[in-house]
């Protein structure tokens, strides 16, 4: 009985430890520059929120918070290398809706979606906007719909590739309106743009980062927008489920992201500094000008959302025969 009494002893005891070490992580993290990852090239929108959320984190954490782009793979290598980092705080990555869309896509991640990140929070989302070329004779969803019924597999939109959010939304529409719309894919977004503006395909998904100015200019015709509300960017468009597709949502995401294993008192800090960030003035308006929604989730609603993208997903993949070359 003795000996067991000790043992309660010594693992009480070795608890107490772990929590001050735990307590003091948070107190004195960061002591050094934190890498936070992009896995695009710069100039695009994960770069752009990466780096506005990088310049507020710096100015909270008084040490610097470098963006580092890892492009290529469609995120994987950028993932793969938080994955096998060390769970410490001191490597990030800006994932976003594509996470949730490899988990599914590709059979031999050499991750888990899940498994190897903690959740810190979701920073913004954007919905979708379904735009057409002004030459395309609809005004609204329901008319493209009858269109696409009328002209089985004529009309068409585009992608940057096969497997990103503006295909996948593409083919959710059509699983929920009854339609075939030909996905186009094409080697990145800008010949994709490029077609749509010239009237060569037919109607895209894709962010409101993406299209805003083409459908304001007059260039692309908004039919409606993806997200469960209306945009305050565009509040004369409705959704794609009050215009005639009930239920439908899609939208692109952002948010951080660590390894798995990375102290719970540091994923803390990081997402408290995070929600900090995000109601900074500077960065606030940043993301609303380009379409974005302020998030700041907490790491366990985070995790839950991701999981919840990732079955989405999968659904729309399995329901649409979605593959790609291994």
């Amino acid at each position: 009985m003795k000996c067991c009494s000790r043992y309660a002893v010594t693992g009480a005891s070795l608890v107490v430890v772990l929590v001050a070490m735990a307590a003091h992580a948070a107190e004195t993290f960061p002591s050094r520059p934190i890498r936070l990852i992009s896995p695009f090239a710069a100039g695009g929108g994960n770069d752009m929120i990466s780096r506005a959320v990088a310049q507020a984190l710096t100015r909270n954490l008084g040490h610097s918070v470098v963006v580092d782009n890892r492009p290529g793979a469609n995120t994987i290598i950028g993932m793969e290398l938080v994955a096998k980092s060390p769970p410490d705080g001191y490597t990030l990555i800006m994932t976003g809706s594509t996470v949730a869309i490899n988990a599914t896509l590709h059979a031999n991640l050499p991750y888990d979606s899940l498994r190897d990140f903690a959740a810190v929070t979701q920073i913004a989302a954007t919905p979708l906007i379904v735009a057409v070329h002004p030459s395309l004779p609809v005004a609204g969803v329901r008319e493209l719909i009858a269109l696409a019924k009328a002209r089985p597999g004529e009309l068409n939109f585009p992608s940057a590739g096969v497997g990103n959010v503006s295909h996948l939304a593409g083919e959710l529409f059509n699983v929920m309106a009854g339609v075939r719309l030909v996905h186009v894919p094409y080697k990145g977004s800008a010949p994709a743009t490029a077609d749509l503006l010239a009237g060569r395909v037919s109607v895209v998904f894709n962010s409101a980062f993406a299209m805003l100015p083409f459908v304001k200019s007059g260039r692309l015709r908004a039919l409606a927008v993806s997200g469960r509300a209306r945009s305050a960017l565009l509040p004369a468009v409705p959704t794609v489920n009050e215009a005639g597709v009930p239920g439908y949502e899609a939208s692109t995401w952002y948010g951080l992201l660590a390894p798995a294993a990375t102290p719970r008192a540091v994923i803390d800090r990081l997402q408290a500094e995070t929600v900090k960030a995000l109601t900074a003035d500077d960065v606030r308006r940043r993301l609303i000008e380009d379409g974005l929604e302020p998030v700041g989730s907490t790491p366990a609603e985070f995790g839950a959302y991701i999981r919840t993208e990732i079955a989405k997903w999968a659904r729309v993949i399995s329901v649409a025969g979605i593959a790609i070359e291994q």
